[in-house]
């Protein structure tokens, strides 16, 4: 890369689509504010469960290929333009929820060797420079196996690249503070009569619920509030949306966030709460 902007944030993520319903807010914001913005997503989510009747028939291949499309048109929603997947399309496949026989597929992403694969993202951070960098944390926020091992290999990747010419300042892991949840479901029971949607998940349902001290960066970005819904819409085979709250193929309803949340893991802990991913750090001082 050449002319990088001051400020370089790096998401990896296990699936299209986790990154518009985790981190879209924060994605769309930095984007418009002339950060540069790079995603890697790990597999193409060709095992996942397609909620349209008239998508039904797509699986495997196919299904992979169509939800590259749908990320796709998420990144334009998000002002996103640097969009990848590791080792390219079809390096890695979906390894389904854990404990089925797909876990066992020598080709998914949960049998990959965890060093070659962060070497393959390592390559990136050498290339992007990024500031910061947001993962899972180690349970994958909810126990996904290809979210697990993204966090696997993101965290490699920092080791890898730090050994070898870029010492990422900054690793954050998605995370939603247990008052803020509560709040928001609360809001969801007194809305759901009135919504097209029949029932709603729980708490426990939301990837990365912690105790409101564990987080320690909140990213407002209710100013794009309307672009993360639409990237999430463009997942259309994963995410049916009514905002403020959104289905996956549980049906089960749940709050959109675009105050978005995070645990500082690499760094310097904050003593109270962040409102920006590149707080502390320089402009230009580390590029």
């Amino acid at each position: 890369m050449t002319d990088m902007p001051d400020r370089r944030l790096l998401l990896v993520h296990a699936h299209p689509d986790d990154e518009s319903i985790n981190n879209g807010a924060t994605m769309a914001r930095y984007a418009a504010e002339g950060a540069h913005v790079t995603l890697v997503t790990c597999t193409l989510g060709e095992r996942g469960e397609v909620i349209p009747p008239e998508l039904g028939h797509l699986s495997g291949a196919a299904l992979g290929g169509h939800r590259l499309a749908e990320l796709k048109d998420a990144m334009g929603a998000l002002g996103v333009a640097d969009f990848r997947l590791l080792g390219g399309a079809g390096r890695y496949c979906d390894s389904g929820m854990m404990g089925l026989p797909d876990n066992d597929d020598p080709a998914c992403f949960w049998r990959a060797d965890v060093d070659q694969a962060a070497g393959l993202l390592a390559e990136v951070i050498r290339e992007v420079r990024p500031h910061v960098l947001v993962t899972y944390d180690d349970n994958g926020g909810y126990g996904h196996p290809d979210h697990i091992q993204a966090h696997r290999v993101a965290m490699r990747a920092v080791e890898l690249a730090a050994g070898t010419g870029w010492d990422i300042p900054k690793v954050y892991w998605n995370r939603v503070p247990r008052s803020v949840a509560d709040a928001s479901f609360a809001r969801l029971h007194a809305d759901l009569p009135g919504l097209p949607f029949e029932r709603a998940a729980t708490v426990d349902d939301v990837p990365g619920v912690v105790p409101d001290e564990q987080v320690t960066t909140a990213i407002d970005g209710t100013a794009h509030a309307a672009a993360k819904a639409a990237a999430m819409r463009a997942h259309a085979t994963q995410i049916t949306v009514a905002e403020p709250y959104f289905v996956l193929s549980n049906a089960l309803a749940q709050p959109l966030f675009t105050t978005e949340y995070y645990e500082l893991v690499r760094g310097e802990r904050p003593e109270e709460r962040e409102n920006d991913l590149f707080a502390g750090l320089v402009p230009g001082e580390a590029s």
